[in-house]
Parts: C-alpha cells; sequence; structure tokens
C-alpha cells in the first residue's frame, strides 16, 4: 500500500471516530423509553414520540388535538467519538413539571427551557426542553425516567391540579435579619416582606453597560411569615451556570416555573430561571444562597 493511500484511509478512519456511529440503535431506543419511533435517513435520526392524549386540553375553547402541538418527543443522532446527542421536548402540565425535570436532571439529561406554547390553555400547558450527549442506553433511560414521573403523577391524580395545595398567611410578617445573614447581601422591605438582589453585568450590541438596575440580576423576594414562607424570584445565569443552578434548586425543593431569555446580542449571554418555593424563610434563603454560590 502507497503512503498516500495509507494517510488517506487513516482520515476516513479517524472521521468516521469522530462522527460516532453512523446506525443508531433504534430497537434500543424504543426499548428503553418505550416509545416508538421514526427513523428520518437523511438526516439520520430518530425520532420517538408521546402524544397528550391522557388528558384533554382546550385551548382557546378549542379541544386541541395532540397533532397540532401536543405531543412529547425525543429525537437521537450520532455524536462525536461514538456517543450520541438527544434533543427533546416534553408536553407537560403545571404539577408535571418539577417531578419532570429532576427525573430528567438525576439521569444526566440537560433542562435548557421551560415555557409556554399557548394562551388561553385550560388546562396551561408548558413545554420543557431537553439535551443531553453520551452512550445511547443513558440518554434513553433519561428520557423514559422523565416521562414515567409524568404518568406518576397523572397516576395518583389524574385532573392536573389547580395549586400547589398551601394558602398563604394572612400577614406577611418576614424578619429580614436572618434572611440577611443567610444571603449575606442587604435587601429592602415593604409591608412585611423582604427582596435581595444579586446584580449582573453584560454589554449590549449598542456597546452600552446593562447592569442590576436595568434587569440584570438574580432576586429573591419573600412573603408570608417566618416559619411558613414563600420565596419567588429569577435567576440571571450564565449558559454554563443553567445546569448547577437547576440541580441546586430541585434538590432544595425549590420549584422551577420558567427558563427563557430575556436579551438578545448580550456579551456574555444569560438565561433566566424563575422559581418559586414554600417553607420556613430561612431554609428557602439558604436554598436560594446555595444556587447563588455556584454562579461566578
Amino acid at each position: 500500500m502507497g503512503k498516500t493511500a495509507f494517510i488517506l484511509i487513516a482520515l476516513l478512519s479517524a472521521g468516521a471516530a469522530l462522527g460516532g456511529e453512523s446506525k443508531l440503535p433504534t430497537e434500543l431506543i424504543e426499548k428503553l423509553t418505550g416509545l416508538k419511533g421514526k427513523l428520518n435517513e437523511k438526516e439520520n435520526v430518530y425520532k420517538v414520540t408521546s402524544p397528550r392524549t391522557d388528558v384533554p386540553t382546550v385551548v382557546d375553547q378549542w379541544t386541541m388535538p395532540p397533532f397540532m402541538g401536543l405531543t412529547s418527543w425525543a429525537a437521537f443522532t450520532p455524536a462525536k467519538m461514538g456517543a450520541v446527542m438527544v434533543m427533546g421536548d416534553l408536553v407537560l402540565f403545571e404539577d408535571e413539571v418539577n417531578p419532570a425535570m429532576s427525573a430528567a436532571l438525576n439521569s444526566g439529561l440537560q433542562v435548557t427551557a421551560l415555557h409556554n406554547h399557548f394562551f388561553f390553555d385550560q388546562p396551561r400547558v408548558f413545554f420543557m426542553h431537553i439535551a443531553g450527549d453520551g452512550k445511547t442506553e443513558n440518554l434513553a433511560k433519561g428520557v423514559h425516567a422523565a416521562l414515567d414521573a409524568v404518568r406518576q403523577v397523572r397516576a395518583a391524580n389524574p385532573a392536573p391540579a389547580r395549586g400547589f395545595g398551601r394558602a398563604m398567611p394572612d400577614k406577611n410578617s418576614i424578619a429580614p435579619e436572618p434572611l440577611q445573614k443567610a444571603l449575606a447581601v442587604a435587601g429592602e422591605t415593604k409591608e412585611g416582606m423582604f427582596k435581595a438582589v444579586f446584580g449582573r453585568k453584560v454589554k449590549m450590541l449598542c456597546g452600552c453597560e446593562a447592569g442590576s438596575e436595568m434587569g440584570v440580576n438574580t432576586w429573591a423576594a419573600f412573603a408570608g411569615t417566618d416559619s411558613d414562607a414563600l420565596v419567588d424570584g429569577d435567576f440571571a445565569v450564565l449558559e454554563e451556570e443553567l445546569q448547577p443552578v437547576l440541580k441546586s434548586l430541585r434538590r432544595s425543593g425549590i420549584n422551577i416555573v420558567a427558563i427563557h431569555q430575556h436579551m438578545t446580542g448580550e456579551q456574555p449571554r444569560l438565561l433566566f430561571l424563575h422559581y418559586w418555593g414554600r417553607g420556613p424563610a430561612e431554609d428557602l434563603a439558604k436554598a436560594v444562597k446555595a444556587a447563588v454560590s455556584l454562579q461566578k
């Protein structure tokens, strides 16, 4: 074999390795996800789907068929070095979001967005976007775990819940001092409530700098009583901070209610996640601080 031919074969072999497996293990994907799929040979993508037929969903006074956008899906394609990449979108009702998110995160998947697609939907529908790369087996098991969490919620309560199940105290009486100590930042008070802000800075396309007062911040607001409080707010996170912060908040029992962007063209790019938690005020503050400590 000539030197040129040997080099060519070596380069082709390396390219094949970098391109990953050329053939997806479709039977394994179906078995582990529990879903049937379809292969797009042109794009080399195998996509499994799960229509939401279990709960009728009305959008703008019309009962919407799953075909019109109420179908969960996960698509698999070869990645580098023999790995596989998955991307997907899970159709979830409000009480399913956080169980499905925890299951996905605990299985090694990433959660990359959480938002609505409709107005005037009953019950309200949210869409959780997932992603990951690695072994087919692990990714498929992760998809199954997230969808299984949804099934468990619906098996326990066939009708989607209309709230987290606890009424708020009649009067707000949050003591700010323990929260300022837990959060390691001063805050402001109003009518028995407390709010703390952690500012960040980005550079906008116009060349201007945008900071905390322009909405580039992580914040936490507390209401209720010291023993029975709620916390809500935003986290402004760099892309590489999103998964650690999500995992930290979910481990602390904080509910994630949205993940999206607030700006375009900023540097560095920021994502915003919105959250809602209930419990003793100081415990909630410590949960927020634990997540804040993961930010640069």
